[in-house]
């Protein structure tokens, strides 16, 4: 995987510095219902921090002019698809890159139609904050609270509700708090740990990059102040040391010829020298003698940092075998009890087998049982379900050909996911969230 926020300090000086470099660094999804202003919100962004060319502008303002529109149509800079801009919807997820002289920015800009759920899916599943977009006319609709429901089972940290198109109803107070007291309300019963409601025009650009003149009555900040300032370093899991093994790195060339180290990305903990590690599964025990980032030696390796880790003893270490802490370890486990996001037309059924893909490791797994279908708008389990249809969220049981080196979800989102996948196409069918394995 590509490293984010490369570190190239080498010194336990400069590990301020580097924490720093890697928090500097923000995933967010939007997620809404069709309609609420997704894409041209992001338009917007990219507009006012000044992150599109001009001939980009040029190319949106002439498309928008040939339409007969009479205004510039932001949402043009991210509906990539023909079909997209037809139909003015979001089909497939958006990525989008942006910086400001504070942070980096990758948007994942998602589909609001629920047959699109799988696609908002995986765009929140590595987002550090989600944005639901609800359109101030319509209120809390059922699609906007699905989203959030989907948010908050993908334990995505930071939720921000923009409630956009204040203009169309007068900037009204009423409104503003009467949708924030709705949602509020709602967002008890979800796991939403941090939250903030913003009045906003994605079209208009009020209170999106510069605060507006229009709410004299909201006194908090604007969705970029936000964005610039949510703490997201502490999000990740320092504590418990996971490193699962990507490639096994022996030139076997004169200038490098006993050289052996292990590539991968740091998925929770921190790895220095002179740390005891386990190799999992074999269990085989040594201690770590150089951590590198490309070829410099650094002090530490922490989240979400692509490394290459050396042990002073020559075990036996292949792709997909994690290196941990041996008094905190993760347990390996071939039994799993999950909840899955079922991504294709064909149902999801008892007795299925499958492929696995968890961190880097793979196997094989079969359909144990199905316990129940989420109803993600209600909360309702549907406990006689019998199998699960495309975009349904179920729990899952599962047994492994080879036992998974994972984590509860709630603890780590790395180690705690999967994905399944078609073993005749290759397609990837199905994601995972592990509530415990045993």
């Amino acid at each position: 995987m590509a490293t984010e926020g490369n570190i190239e300090k080498t010194t336990a000086g400069e590990k301020a510095a580097a924490v720093t470099e890697n928090a500097d660094l923000l995933r967010f999804a939007t997620a809404g219902s069709v309609d609420d202003g997704k894409s041209t919100l992001i338009g917007r962004l990219l507009l006012d921090s000044k992150s599109i060319f001009e001939d980009q502008l040029e190319a949106v303002e002439s498309t928008s002019q040939s339409k007969g529109y009479d205004y510039t149509d932001l949402a043009l800079l991210t509906d990539g698809l023909r079909s997209e801009r037809e139909q003015g919807i979001t089909i497939d997820v958006a990525y989008r890159y942006f910086a400001t002289p504070s942070r980096k920015f990758i948007i994942a800009d998602t589909p609001g139609h629920i047959q699109y759920t799988r696609n908002m899916v995986t765009g929140a599943s590595t987002a550090d904050l989600g944005l639901v977009l609800v359109d101030a006319r319509q209120g809390l609709t059922e699609q906007s609270r699905r989203h959030a429901v989907l948010l908050s089972l993908l334990r995505v940290p930071h939720l921000v509700l923009a409630i956009n198109k204040m203009d169309l109803v007068d900037w009204s107070q009423e409104i503003y708090e009467e949708i924030h007291r709705e949602f509020t309300q709602f967002a008890t019963k979800l796991n939403i740990p941090d939250l903030e409601v913003i009045p906003i025009s994605a079209l208009q650009g009020d209170n999106v990059v510069n605060r507006s003149e229009n709410t004299p009555w909201y006194f908090g900040p604007t969705l970029m102040h936000h964005l610039e300032h949510v703490h997201v370093a502490s999000d990740r899991d320092l504590v418990d040391t996971r490193f699962p093994v990507q490639y096994v790195i022996r030139p076997k060339s004169d200038a490098y010829h006993d050289f052996r180290g292990y590539a991968g990305q740091v998925a929770g903990g921190v790895l220095k020298k002179g740390d005891e590690v386990v190799v999992l599964p074999s269990g085989m025990t040594s201690t770590i003698s150089k951590v590198e980032l490309f070829d410099q030696e650094i002090a530490e390796a922490f989240p979400p940092m692509s490394v290459t880790i050396h042990l002073e003893d020559d075990v036996d270490v292949s792709r997909g075998d994690m290196i941990a802490r041996p008094k905190n370890a993760p347990k390996p486990s071939q039994d799993i009890d999950a909840m899955v996001c079922w991504m294709t037309n064909e149902p999801l059924k008892p007795r299925q087998k499958l492929a696995i893909k968890h961190t880097t490791r793979t196997g094989r797994a079969m359909v144990k049982d199905i316990q129940y279908r989420l109803d993600v708008n209600s909360l309702h389990r549907d406990q006689d379900t019998k199998e699960l249809g495309l975009n349904e969220i179920g729990r899952v049981q599962l047994r492994t050909t080879v036992p998974l080196l994972c984590d509860p979800y709630a603890k780590n989102r790395t180690t705690g996911s999967f994905i399944l996948i078609d073993e005749a196409t290759g397609v990837t069918v199905g994601a995972g969230m592990i509530n415990s394995g045993s």
